[in-house]
Parts: C-alpha cells; structure tokens; sequence
C-alpha cells in the first residue's frame, strides 16, 4: 500500500505535523541568529538549511517578520526551559538567585544555541530599530530583569543580603552575564569564575 500523503492525512494529523515541523524549523532559526544574528535569517536560508522547499517554510511563516518574531518566541521557551524553570525549585530569594546565576552561565557555556546568548547577540542589532521584532526582544528582556529583581526584594526583605536597590541589582546582574557570554564566545580565559565573583558581591550576606 501507498504510504499516506499530507493530503490524505486527517486534518489534526496534518496540524500535528504541521506543529512539529514548526517547532523543527524555529529551533534551527534561533541556532542561527544566535550566532549571526535575525537579520541573517530569512525563508530562502532556511529552506536551503533543512533541504526543505521555500515555498513549504513560507506556508509556515507567511512573512520574514513573524519568521523573526516565532525565532524570538521559540528562543524565550527554550531559555524558560533551561534556566527559569528548574530555578524555581530553588527557595525565594538568595537561593533562587544563585540558581538562576548557575542556570544562566551554563546555559552560555554549554552553549544552548550554537552562537551563545540569543538576546546578547540580537538586541544590540534592534535596539534602534522600532517595530513588532524590536518590542518582543525588549519585553522578553524586560521580563528577565524584573525576574531577577524581584528575587533581589525578596533577599534583602528576608535579610539574606544587605539592603540594595533591586532594580539596580538585576542591572548589574544581567551586564555581568551579558560580559560573561561574549567573553566565553571569545575564548576569554576564566569569564564565568569572574562573572560568579561579581555576581557573588551582590549576594553577600549583611
């Protein structure tokens, strides 16, 4: 018998396929502006990456801007994954901070995506750039530094820290990481023990 073709699929086995291949695609593009950056990501490279037809990724996406924001998205699900959510075992505050800490320079070293940081090699090139890409990397970003900020309140609220401006923390916190990740991109001897140094004078206790 003839194997099934997408036409011949049920219409949820088509979405289904249609789902994985998506996700399939995303995580390849984020592997790719990690290390050269959204603009160097369109329908056509990506076709001729995955040996898939242009017209198929374009079936997908539609256009290059939501090509960029569904990178920008899958990039977000998958540093949640890595860094976020397992720090949440972690009590509230000082704990969880060093969690996130630890999660976040492995996350850089491993590295997750092959050109490191996403947001590190991306934000730089939208910053001035307005529109719907720019606003989804501001806000993802946003929502790391009011992360690491509201475990700052909680450490000092819990006197595990000297009292500090917590904004002010997260700051400094995600420059520090910020540093770390194009040091060890540059093949910088001892980033990441610099960075838990730096990160470290911020946690100590009062």
């Amino acid at each position: 018998m003839d194997p099934m073709s997408e036409d011949d699929l049920p219409a949820d086995g088509r979405l289904l396929r249609g789902a994985r291949t998506r996700r399939a695609v995303t995580r390849h593009a984020v592997d790719v502006a990690s290390a050269e950056g959204l603009n160097g990501l369109s329908l056509g490279r990506l076709a001729t990456d995955l040996r898939m037809s242009k017209s198929g990724i374009q079936t997908l996406f539609r256009t290059k801007e939501n090509l960029h924001l569904a990178t920008v998205d899958a990039a977000r699900e998958l540093f949640v994954d890595a860094v976020v959510r397992p720090a949440q075992a972690a009590p509230p505050g000082a704990a969880r901070l060093r969690a996130l800490v630890a999660n976040w320079i492995d996350y850089a070293e491993k590295p997750l995506f092959t050109g490191g940081c996403f947001w590190a090699a991306n934000l730089p090139d939208f910053d001035g750039r307005p529109g719907p890409v720019r606003d989804a990397l501001a806000r993802q970003h946003r929502d790391w530094l009011s992360l690491l900020a509201a475990e700052y309140r909680r450490a000092a609220a819990a006197g595990e820290i000297a009292p500090l401006d917590a904004d002010l923390a997260a700051f400094q916190t995600d420059a520090v990481l910020t540093a770390a990740n194009t040091a060890l991109r540059l093949d910088e001897p001892g980033a990441t023990a610099k960075a838990r140094r730096a990160i470290d004078g911020l946690l100590a206790r009062p």
